[in-house]
């Protein structure tokens, strides 16, 4: 059961920032990869998807990266870096594969409408956004804890 006195629910710009590093993250691994398949070149086609080791390179790997990590550590690096992870909204304990998976490719459900699955993160009590709410899950960090601060006289 997830305690609510020791953690909270993480909201939508601490879990923008962790997007964005993990997107840094995945662009420094994906970007060599595909200059040295592909050359220059690469950056001047109109085509959407240049060929097999584009697509593996840009998304499957990623979403594989990804779904590994929600599954080992219930967090991206990204996550990790800002002490947040996905866990399953009843038990508090990591996502089972089958939600890491239902989760990842909620984030299209989430994104097609405008991105409003993704925005909905700001508006719900819990900080769900639509994949949060297909796959069961929410994503929490510990809460901080601060001390009242006491004055005492000096003599």
């Amino acid at each position: 059961m997830l305690d609510e006195t020791q953690y909270e629910y993480a909201g939508f710009w601490i879990r923008v920032a962790a997007a964005v590093i993990d997107s840094i993250l995945v662009m420094f691994i994906a970007i060599p990869l595909l200059m040295a398949v592909y050359g220059s070149d690469y950056w001047m086609s109109d085509r959407l998807i240049q060929g097999p080791a584009d697509f593996l390179i840009s998304y499957v790997l990623p979403a594989i990266a990804v779904i590994a990590f929600w599954i080992a550590r219930g967090a991206t690096p990204g996550k990790m870096l800002l002490s947040t992870q996905v866990v399953d909204a009843k038990t508090g304990l990591k996502p089972t594969p089958g939600q890491s998976i239902g989760r990842y490719f909620g984030y299209y459900v989430s994104t097609i409408p405008l991105g409003l699955g993704l925005l909905w993160v700001a508006l719900d009590p819990k900080k769900q956004g639509w994949h949060d709410k297909l796959a069961g899950t929410v994503v929490i960090r510990r809460k901080q804890i601060t001390q009242p601060v006491s004055f005492t006289r000096q003599s």
